[in-house]
């Protein structure tokens, strides 16, 4: 949704501040800074792999970016290190990058045969195979229900933990046959892969997603500068309730919420990148 984060995202003063909380490949990034006049930005992603390709990417931007291995969770933290003291601009993208779901051999992607692992920061410990292996059936069917909103939860948590007992689910393939397998075939999803919402629930458990987000978009609110705006691209309703009634909530307190309803990619766009379609833009102004 590039166009439309330049739209409402730029222009900003010289000088001003732009972050970026989560850089990825840093495509947003370089387009919002080759759109201002010596605006400075903070880059923050958890995927080291990722920053380095953004690093590169940003390079002739030279001492206009400052980029940081962190969790947007710690935004403010990381702003104050750096002498950021508000921003014209904050951006949120809580997509998977291209990297991440084709080349990062991570497992985000039940399309390709990976080790079943979904961090986002590899420094982490618990790997999604680690919550399939050791999680009990219940705690297995809460997180596919509540991070996947899948109907099928309990069947599904029930196939896992039945399985695990004779052998280890260590790859995306092995987990991907065995949702399909748990799920009747007149219960499957028609639109979307019948493993699309587990691979979701537990990226974001393993990633604690919703948990950094709700710590994230408060700390970002308090960040912006008068008139600066903060964008939320959210790409499954979980993520995007969490924006909507946080705005909400700053809304009541004094800030403006700028999009009445979400903004959505237009039709070329989602021809030529079909995972934006569930892409939507939430935007919050600080009067």
């Amino acid at each position: 949704m590039l166009d439309q984060v330049l739209h409402w995202l730029t222009p900003v003063p010289a000088g001003a501040w732009i972050v970026d909380g989560t850089l990825g490949l840093g495509g947003h990034a370089a387009a919002v800074l080759a759109h201002t006049t010596e605006s400075r930005l903070l880059g923050l992603d958890r995927d080291a792999a990722t920053l380095a390709l953004a690093a590169h990417r940003l390079a002739p931007f030279g001492p206009r970016v400052v980029l940081r291995h962190a969790d947007f969770r710690d935004l403010e933290a990381e702003a104050a290190s750096c002498g950021v003291g508000d921003a014209h601009a904050i951006l949120l993208d809580l997509g998977l990058s291209s990297f991440q779901l084709e080349q990062s051999g991570r497992g985000f992607s039940f399309q390709r045969d990976e080790p079943l692992d979904m961090r986002f920061d590899v420094q982490q410990s618990t790997t999604a195979a680690d919550l399939v292996m050791r999680a009990s059936e219940p705690e297995l069917a809460r997180v596919l229900a509540t991070y996947g909103e899948e109907p099928a939860a309990r069947r599904i948590a029930r196939r896992l933990v039945a399985t695990r007992a004779r052998r280890p689910i260590r790859t995306t393939r092995e987990l991907a046959e065995l949702v399909t397998a748990a799920i009747p075939p007149h219960r499957r999803p028609r639109k979307i892969h019948a493993a699309t919402r587990t691979f979701q629930a537990l990226r974001v458990a393993v990633n604690d997603e919703l948990e950094s987000l709700e710590a994230a978009l408060p700390q970002a609110a308090h960040l912006l500068a008068p008139r600066g705006r903060l964008g939320v691209i959210a790409f499954h309703s979980l993520e995007d309730r969490v924006a909507k009634h946080t705005f909400r909530r700053f809304g009541r307190e004094g800030w403006t919420v700028a999009t009445a309803r979400p903004v959505r990619p237009d039709e070329d766009e989602v021809r030529s990148n079909p995972r934006a379609r569930s892409a939507r833009l939430r935007i919050l102004e600080r009067d």
